[in-house]
C-alpha cells in the first residue's frame, strides 16, 4: 500500500538528524508536507496532553526530498499498538484532532 495524504508516519530525516511523528498533508517528489512532533517529544507531549498541561501544538513541516532518509506508515505490529492508537490510549483524544 502507498502511503496516502492524512496517514500516520514516521519520518525519519538526516542533516540534521531527525525522527517526527505526523500525518501526512501532501507527499511530492519534491518534497513532504506533515503536521507533526518531533518524536523525542512524543512522551512528554502526552503526558502534558493527558494531565490538561500546556503543550507545545503540532507543526507543520515541509521538509525537501533529499532530507527524507525513512517514512514508514505508523502501524501496529502483533507486540505493540502504532504511535498514533498509543497517542489515543494515553490522551483519550485522536491524533487527528491536533
Amino acid at each position: 500500500m502507498r502511503i496516502e495524504i492524512g496517514d500516520s508516519v514516521v519520518a525519519v530525516l538526516h542533516s540534521p538528524r531527525e525522527k517526527l511523528l505526523g500525518l501526512v498533508q501532501d507527499l511530492t517528489p519534491t518534497g513532504l508536507f506533515i503536521r507533526g512532533v518531533d518524536l523525542g517529544y512524543f512522551d512528554d507531549w502526552c503526558r502534558s496532553i493527558a494531565a490538561g498541561e500546556q503543550y507545545l501544538p503540532m507543526s507543520d513541516y515541509c521538509f525537501p526530498m533529499w532530507r527524507i532518509e525513512r517514512l514508514v506508515r505508523d502501524e501496529p505490529t502483533n507486540d505493540s499498538p502504532s504511535m498514533a492508537e498509543t497517542f489515543e490510549q494515553r490522551t483519550g483524544r485522536s491524533l487527528v484532532e491536533f
